[in-house]
């Protein structure tokens, strides 16, 4: 059984654009560093030494090399931020630069899972270590999220209303969704949104003793014998602006975000529903409002996690959505290289696939031995280079909120 959105789907008022993007992930803290490293193929994944995980099954993840200093923001400044707040910063940063902006009056839609938990962490261990209580107050504080986003906009200079979606998995995928109804609708010129998530003790504690880590270290999406998921921590943000005024300020157009749709699956807390209702229902509905039909779109990005009951219902959604197409479908996950991002997750792999359509390539699925049954698609296991005019996004999370996204070059 699935809900989907609370309304017919709105007569998209203005074409949208995208004319800015910026990605921080453990492949690389750029738009160029992810482009050369999905471009070739490779993993990032290392050692976890942000914490203890002596005690743990899984001992690595998607742990990103974090800059000692950023331009342009003051180096005090800079120390105040937590991780989370860093990546963001650095994403929102690139995304602006790329859009022609620096500052001004914006809405800011942001979505994450974890948020400032580390700094949650810190304060716990502070209080029950019987360590001085210096900085406490300062981490109750810094521990809300809108505090982060705040300095991350004071540091940027954006000024603008701030909503923060928190959907788990799919948070990054919602806020750029989000933005984008808010201008098709009229309601914003344009809106900086994306997602972040960085690594802490807590989640990833928590995913190992869920057993939904992989004990390898390596995530296999739509492999028959696949045993679970790598986390990773980074950002995305992209700018998100009507068409009209994008050209008007004689600005770059990235590409056009044609759809987005969303729809809960309330089959199960942490479970999809086997046969990917809410998953088809998302697809189906965003490919409509786009006016496309599943043919005409050149690659999913999907959500593939590589736990084993994900990548069944997400492939047998596929299936269902695509029907006689299907076996033209060119799919990937890129969770495979960089690991799962969690509340970010949507907005880094909005990012991959208009690096996808920038640069004309599919990023691959890497690690698969033999394909499970499931997958009727054409999965992409080493990166290609084709011609690439229109892509999809899947983002699902716990408690069923998914969503998914089209752009178009």
């Amino acid at each position: 059984m699935a809900y989907s959105a609370d309304r017919s789907y709105p007569a998209v008022l203005r074409p949208v654009a995208i004319t800015g993007a910026g990605i921080l992930t453990s492949m690389g803290d750029d738009w160029a560093g992810n482009a050369t490293g999905f471009r070739a193929g490779r993993t990032a994944f290392k050692p976890v030494t942000l914490f203890d995980v002596s005690r743990q099954r899984v001992g690595t993840a998607g742990q990103v090399d974090l800059p000692e200093s950023v331009a342009g923001i003051g180096g005090r400044e800079w120390q105040r931020m937590d991780r989370g707040t860093r990546m963001a910063l650095i994403a929102a940063q690139e995304a602006l630069a790329m859009a022609g902006l620096s500052g001004g009056r914006m809405p800011v839609a942001v979505g994450t899972s974890a948020a400032a938990m580390p700094v949650g962490e810190q304060y716990y261990l502070q209080a029950t270590q019987g360590r001085s209580r210096r900085q406490q107050l300062t981490r109750v504080e810094t521990y809300q999220p809108q505090y982060q986003m705040a300095a991350m906009m004071r540091a940027l200079e954006v000024q603008g209303p701030l909503r923060i979606l928190s959907n788990a998995c799919a948070s990054g995928a919602n806020a750029i969704g989000h933005a984008f109804q808010m201008v098709s609708e009229g309601k914003a010129e344009r809106v900086l949104a994306g997602g972040y998530d960085a690594l802490c003790q807590l989640v990833f504690a928590g995913f190992d003793s869920l057993q939904a880590l992989s004990p390898s270290g390596i995530p296999r999406p739509f492999d028959a014998a696949r045993d679970g998921l790598a986390l990773g921590e980074g950002a995305g943000f992209v700018v998100v602006e009507s068409l009209e005024g994008a050209q008007a300020r004689g600005a770059k157009v990235l590409a056009k975000l044609l759809s987005y749709a969303a729809a809960t699956d309330i089959h199960h807390l942490t479970q999809p529903h086997p046969e990917g209702d809410a998953a088809l229902t998302t697809m189906e509905r965003a490919t409509r409002a786009a006016g496309l039909e599943p043919g005409q779109i050149d690659y999913i990005n999907s959500h593939g996690t590589g736990t084993p009951l994900n990548d069944v219902a997400e492939a047998n959604a596929i299936t269902r959505w695509a029907g006689d197409a299907v076996g033209g479908i060119k799919v990937s996950s890129t969770k495979s290289a960089i690991g799962h991002l969690l509340g970010g997750a949507g907005a880094v792999e909005s990012v991959l696939c208009l690096i996808a359509l920038r640069e004309q390539f599919l990023p691959a699925s890497l690690g698969v031995r033999e394909m499970d049954p499931a997958v009727k698609f054409d999965l992409v296991q080493q990166p290609r280079e084709v011609a690439v005019q229109r892509v999809l996004t899947n983002s699902f999370g716990f408690g069923g909120a998914n969503a998914t996204l089209i752009f178009e070059l």
